[in-house]
């Protein structure tokens, strides 16, 4: 069984992307009366013209994550026009800590997969907060911000999107790094083809883009809650898969203490590796930047 603690826009997303794929059973849980079970319900209603039997239940109590074998945490407030993620911090943290006890007290041996914003200051409350081995507890970050990247790197270059192959590291904000040195369109180096300017561009686009999102519809959502079933897939069927995610760190990168972005595995007991790749010297200082960022968030929290 699945958990989803948080039945907002984005996890109610989450929920209608795992459950469509057939992945398992859902549990969705949510402190507003009613509304886990609505969207339990209209998600289920889909489902059957789908014709996919898996069960989707919703609560205000999470004692019903009990045996869960993963649970996504995303309950919390969403960035609002003009707000950074790190806007986010202690309102959410305020949130994220209780929930995060709640759901190990009660889904004991489950893999917590973290999506409210700031997502790796969030993803290092809940390993604090739930106790967890460092395993157990990843966040969504990067391989949402590879989506965009590869959204506006198909535009610009007018190929497939299936065409790209690219990875964006570091902190889940303002210092996210796309990976110009490692982004090839069918094997061709990204820097063969578009010259330093027009990459520097791309990369800007790409840590705005989800603002834009923002601006124009107020929220970000089928686009996160693909990522976690995405996610999801690589744990509950042990796919083994390699993704960048948010992972805590113990001298990987030269980084010690924190939760960001790093090429990782993903497996039935959550995170099996983490890989180091070698960086240029530009972004080798944008994963710095980022990391003395979330060790400035970090101190703040009370874990």
């Amino acid at each position: 069984m699945i958990g989803v603690a948080g039945a907002g826009k984005i996890g109610a997303a989450s929920a209608l992307e795992m459950a469509s794929m057939g992945l398992d059973d859902i549990a969705l849980v949510d402190i507003v009366p009613g509304l886990a079970e609505g969207e339990a319900l209209d998600i289920s209603h889909k489902l059957s013209d789908m014709g996919v039997d898996v069960d989707v239940t919703g609560s205000t109590d999470f004692s019903t994550l009990k045996g869960a074998d993963l649970v996504v945490l995303a309950a919390g407030m969403g960035r609002k026009p003009g707000m950074t993620r790190m806007d986010l911090l202690a309102k959410n943290a305020e949130i994220i800590g209780p929930v995060t006890k709640e759901v190990a007290k009660h889904a004991t041996d489950a893999v917590l997969l973290m999506m409210t914003n700031p997502m790796d200051a969030m993803t290092f409350l809940a390993l604090k907060a739930s106790g967890f081995p460092k395993a157990r507890v990843v966040g969504q970050g990067g391989l949402l911000d590879n989506s965009r990247f590869k959204y506006v790197l198909a535009k610009k270059l007018g190929v497939s999107r299936g065409s790209i192959t690219s990875l964006v590291l570091g902190e889940h904000g303002e210092n996210m790094i796309p990976l110009a040195s490692h982004t090839y369109i069918s094997g061709v180096p990204l820097a063969n083809i578009l010259s330093e300017a027009e990459i520097q561009q791309a990369i800007d686009d790409t840590r705005k883009v989800a603002a834009e999102v923002i601006a124009k519809k107020g929220a970000t959502v089928f686009a996160p809650g693909r990522v976690v079933a995405h996610m999801a897939k690589a744990i509950v069927c042990d796919t083994k898969e390699v993704v960048p995610a948010s992972a805590y760190l113990e001298g990987e990168y030269g980084v010690s203490g924190i939760c960001i972005g790093v090429p990782l595995r993903l497996g039935k007991g959550g995170i099996e590796k983490i890989y180091e790749l070698k960086l240029s010297d530009k972004e080798r200082d944008w994963f710095n930047k980022g990391a003395d960022t979330l060790r400035e968030a970090i101190a703040t929290l009370k874990v």
